[in-house]
């Protein structure tokens, strides 16, 4: 039954991490439903996101080489810029240095138990969505070389509020680059690309942190979930690419709406 589970969690992670509509949130209420809890179940959540990261390195693996003087950018030369470390850097310096300062505090009051907060990050999130595609400026960036330093310092502190359990990173930072001038196709690429090293420092610390709950008899469940979310979420990140220029923002916030409702009448 556990590799059951660990299957499930893989697929709610796999489908969700990346689409603006919060894979925490979708993982926190699908463990509940499956009586899916404990320490070595955070554990496994943290093991499943690292596969879903790895899906994000096989689609961008040029661009990130790129980023870091390893291989030429793709797509043509714009000559407005290239998108590097430092965009990168930029983008991650406000919600590291805040989930620095206020991670005790985060994983006390907005994780654990309390799913109050993770539903109302899920409206909050969606409100912040619809926001973003009514008021978000004219394109100014269609490609990632022309994102410029102060849109990657912007969407850095967007990205603050996917501290909150449930707010969603991609919903954040998506909206974020919509509204300092971004193309959807460009805020979700960045964000991807973003999504690379914050969730590998922040996935690493907590795998470090929780290392001795571990066993090896725990190894079946966690390579079965890893497996799912990497083949699930290399399926999501394509998809969603191809779609958010057509279908924007807002059927993702209509859909945040609809799960909150239903896990407040079902799981409260």
């Amino acid at each position: 039954m556990e590799i059951i589970k660990a299957i499930i969690l893989g697929l709610v992670e796999g489908l969700t991490e990346f689409l603006p509509v919060s894979s925490t949130g979708h993982m926190i209420m699908a463990a509940d439903l499956m009586n899916f809890t404990g320490e070595r179940v955070k554990t496994f959540e943290v093991v499943v996101q690292l596969g879903s990261i790895l899906a994000v390195v096989v689609v961008f693996w040029r661009r990130l080489l790129s980023i870091v003087g390893l291989a030429k950018a793709p797509g043509p030369d714009t000559g407005a810029g290239k998108l590097n470390i430092i965009h990168v850097l930029l983008a991650m310096l406000p919600a590291t240095v805040l989930g620095l300062l206020a991670r005790d505090w985060i994983k006390e009051y907005l994780f654990g138990e309390n799913m109050q907060t993770v539903i109302l990050a899920l409206i909050a999130g969606g409100i912040l969505m619809i926001f973003a595609e009514k008021f978000s400026r004219p394109a100014v960036t269609e490609t990632l070389d022309q994102v410029t330093y102060k849109q990657a310092i912007g969407i850095g502190f967007f990205q603050c509020l996917a501290l909150w359990p449930g707010f969603s990173r991609s919903g954040s930072t998506i909206s974020g680059g919509l509204l300092v001038g971004m193309s959807h196709r460009v805020a979700a690429e960045f964000t991807f690309i973003v999504a690379v090293p914050m969730m590998i420092a922040a996935s690493g610390l907590d795998l470090y942190k929780s290392w001795g709950v571990l066993s090896t008899s725990d190894i079946p469940m966690f390579v079965a979930g890893f497996i799912t979310a990497f083949l699930v979420a290399l399926f999501a990140i394509v998809t969603f690419l191809k779609l958010i220029s057509k279908v924007k923002l807002t059927p993702f916030a209509l859909y945040r709406f609809a799960v909150a409702i239903l896990f407040w009448m079902f799981l409260l």
